[in-house]
């Protein structure tokens, strides 16, 4: 009886863990069987496997084979695991070294044909690998070059099962077969869009620098073709470029989302736009079977923008809550729980009523007052009080057009650089606290003995507390706010203007 052991990796959301896979060849009827909690699509990998070794020539042979997968109490899915099972049971035969495919990490689809297909989520697993020690891993041809992103760890890269085998010292000649390779999007472009293309709305364009120098959310009320859209759209334009930890987060999970990562990192915040009638697993994560991160994911160090925010299913939007104030999206089921980054920005634009042109220059509203509150109600109370800068858009007469045109305007490039100092001034005062951004500290630290502002300089944000027009978390949140306002003006401590300002961007509405 001989046993052949090898490695692979179970994701679970972003976290992975090493699976040791273990192949017995017995005596017995001809049978192959995986145990060991696999789902549909892994329990399939024993038709795979016996038709990739015959076709690859390394047959497996007649006779009862047991692959068992260990911890047997985790579940595990898809089909990355028909490597390693191929590569165990190759082991066991004696066809390939048992010592050489015990100390490595085998992760890859298999073809009928023998080739190794490209598997989504390379990147994290690579990560996972590395974490529990392992130093060197084989990946599909196609992964390689996303594989290599991981520091530390030696990437072996096969185009097919026979390849892997003779790495792996088995007595064959090699025979070079063509590589799956899957197509290479094309890069992203953001069609050069610059924040001086937007004419006047200069109170507007000063918020989104605000949100952006701070990380804050911004919600944006305004009739149709006052430039809520367009001013969203150039808001990573603004964001200075990730960091490697933020860097390889958001290549994490465009790899588990099925995108392409190519040999690089990431480098610049991303922009997801989902439609109004997406559900609550493609906003936040979820699905059937394996767990997938959703749009709030995919927006993580980025900006996740909800056009036409009150078209959105409400219980959807609620959604948003939890990820909005933790920084990540943690998904229930009852076998596992997955846990996606969420650290995004929010903005969401919105109508004033259903027709839109409520409070417009030239507009004629015909919604009632009881129609448009029950519009902006869509937006639930505790959403709309976690979002820091609430802001009225208008649209620009004629007259504002052409002085607009005559003015000096705010380019991308001059704003991001006013964003990257207001962020540097930031991250020397939390230096040595978990957080770098404004947007990110919690109020209890701001209201501490050394942070604590004067209150003369609060009499505004008190008096609207005292008031009943802001919650303690809306309290909390222009105190932000002020805070990223003095960054922005270089000065060391909030004044009580800019208590005020922060004041008027979050009650604007």
């Amino acid at each position: 009886m001989s046993i052949g052991r090898t490695r692979a990796v179970s994701l679970v959301g972003l976290d992975g863990a090493v699976v040791e896979v273990e192949a017995d060849l017995g005596a017995g009827l001809p049978a192959f069987m995986i145990i060991g909690l696999p789902d549909a699509s892994l329990g399939e990998a024993r038709d795979r496997v016996r038709a990739a070794a015959s076709n690859a020539g390394c047959a497996l042979p007649a006779r009862k084979l047991t692959v068992n997968l260990s911890p047997a109490s985790l579940p595990k899915h898809g089909s990355s695991f028909d490597l390693a099972i191929a590569m165990a049971s190759l082991a066991a035969y004696d066809l390939v070294s048992p010592s050489s495919v015990e100390g490595v990490v085998h992760i890859g689809e298999l073809g009928l044909d023998g080739r190794l297909r490209p598997v989504d989520g390379v990147l994290p697993a690579v990560l996972a690998a590395r974490r529990a020690g392992a130093g060197v891993v084989m990946v599909p041809t196609d992964n390689a070059d996303e594989a290599s992103l991981v520091p530390g760890i030696r990437v072996v890269a096969a185009a097919g099962l026979r390849d892997a085998a003779v790495w792996h010292g088995a007595a064959l000649t090699l025979d070079p077969v063509e590589p799956i390779m899957r197509p290479r999007p094309a890069p992203r472009d953001d069609g050069g869009a610059d924040l001086a293309d937007v004419i006047g709305n200069a109170d507007a364009v000063e918020a989104l620098v605000v949100a952006a120098a701070g990380g804050h959310h911004l919600l944006m009320v305004g009739p149709p073709g006052a430039g809520k859209s367009m001013l969203a759209a150039r808001l990573p334009g603004l964001l200075p470029d990730l960091d490697v930890d933020a860097a390889l987060e958001v290549s994490s999970v465009r790899s588990l989302s099925g995108e392409a990562v190519g040999g690089r990192l990431e480098t610049r915040p991303p922009f997801e736009a989902p439609h109004h009638t997406c559900s609550a697993a493609a906003l936040v994560g979820g699905g059937s079977g394996v767990l997938r991160p959703g749009a709030a994911s995919r927006a993580s160090r980025g900006v996740l923008f909800l056009d036409e925010a009150p078209e959105f299913a409400q219980t959807v939007l609620d959604c948003l809550r939890q990820p909005l104030e933790s920084g990540e999206a943690v998904i229930h089921r009852s076998r596992a729980v997955a846990r996606f980054p969420a650290r995004f920005q929010l903005v969401a634009a919105a109508n004033p009523c259903p027709c839109g042109q409520y409070g417009a220059r030239d507009g004629d509203c015909t919604c009632s007052p009881h129609q448009r509150r029950r519009y902006l109600a869509k937006l639930s109370g505790p959403l709309v009080d976690r979002i820091d800068i609430q802001l009225r858009v208008a649209r620009i007469s004629s007259a504002q057009f052409r002085l607009a045109e005559s003015s000096e305007v705010l380019t991308t490039s001059a704003a991001r650089a006013r964003v990257e100092e207001a962020r540097r001034r930031a991250g020397a005062r939390l230096a040595g606290t978990p957080w770098r951004l404004s947007a990110e500290v919690p109020g209890t630290w701001l209201r501490s003995s050394e942070r604590r502002l004067a209150v003369t300089d609060t009499v505004p944000v008190d008096r609207a507390l005292e008031t009943g027009a802001l919650t303690m978390r809306g309290y909390d949140r222009v105190l932000r706010v002020a805070w990223t306002l003095a960054d922005l003006d270089g000065v060391d401590r909030p004044e009580r203007s800019h208590v005020a300002r922060a004041l008027g961007l979050r009650r604007s509405l």
